[in-house]
């Protein structure tokens, strides 16, 4: 599957989606009617319901509308962070250290799932696939962020030899870390500047910024660009996973989309 057969939203017009209440709702009853406006266009997150569902929903629906296409601003060079923040992880378990001891030779990214070719990944296996780099912005939902060069696979190319099934809707991540995952709509496991990363202005990806290998999802908020990713599910639904919103994140609050 390749970038050119992403599954997208179907167009409407700007004065559908405004009269529509899309846009440009305000209060229960726009939110309401937002909402099912989204489902007629299949435009609903998996972490919909619930009180703050409809907002979630609005939120979902009309980034997808309106940006299923927009590229996160890449910077230059020069406005590289001197000191990029790394935010705390949990001390690192068992096995990550026997990882670690062995210079990361026996890491693989397993890719299973809904795909036609389940794949089992070295770091040298992503190296050898095309891969470019991406001068973004880091953006955390507690106030601090950081620009950095980040060098990786598009997660497309992987994708694109794994091959995944017509039916399939999101891309599950999961992190070596202990309830550490994640997971993306095809709008965005799609989409260019979606990362495998495990390179790092102009270095290996260090441990602390999630080294070896870290989701880059530059389109949304930091924590959606998991850490020590190790596995990818090609799935139709997120009911599986968790409890079926998508995300660890939302058990805690925050949403599954986390669109900036």
């Amino acid at each position: 599957m390749t970038p050119a057969s992403t599954p997208i939203p179907p167009r409407i017009s700007r004065r559908k989606l405004i009269t529509g209440g899309l846009a440009a709702a305000a209060g229960a009853s726009g939110l309401w009617t937002a909402d099912r406006l989204a489902r007629r266009y299949g435009l609903i997150p998996p972490d919909h319901g619930g009180l703050y569902g409809p907002g979630e929903t609005l939120t979902y629906a009309a980034q997808r509308l309106l940006t299923v296409h927009s590229l996160a601003r890449e910077f230059p060079r020069s406005m590289i962070s001197k000191a990029p923040f790394a935010n705390e992880v949990a001390p690192p378990n068992a096995a990550f250290k026997a990882h670690q001891a062995n210079g990361f030779r026996d890491w693989r990214l397993v890719v299973d799932g809904m795909v036609a070719h389940p794949l089992s990944l070295s770091l040298s296996d992503l190296r050898s696939m095309p891969s470019r780099s991406q001068i973004t912005e880091v953006v955390c939902e507690e106030g601090w962020s950081y620009i950095a060069e980040w060098i990786g696979t598009p997660l497309h190319e992987v994708l694109r030899e794994a091959e995944p099934l017509p039916q399939v809707r999101y891309i599950f991540y999961d992190s070596i870390e202990h309830n550490s995952w994640d997971s993306l709509d095809m709008a965005d496991a799609l989409h260019p500047q979606t990362f495998l990363t495990w390179g790092m202005n102009d270095g290996d990806l260090p441990v602390r910024h999630g080294g070896p290998l870290r989701m880059r999802v530059p389109r949304q908020l930091g924590y959606k660009s998991l850490k020590y990713v190790v596995h990818l599910t090609a799935t139709d639904s997120m009911k599986k996973f968790g409890k079926g919103l998508g995300s660890v994140s939302p058990e805690y609050g925050y949403a599954w989309y986390a669109g900036i």
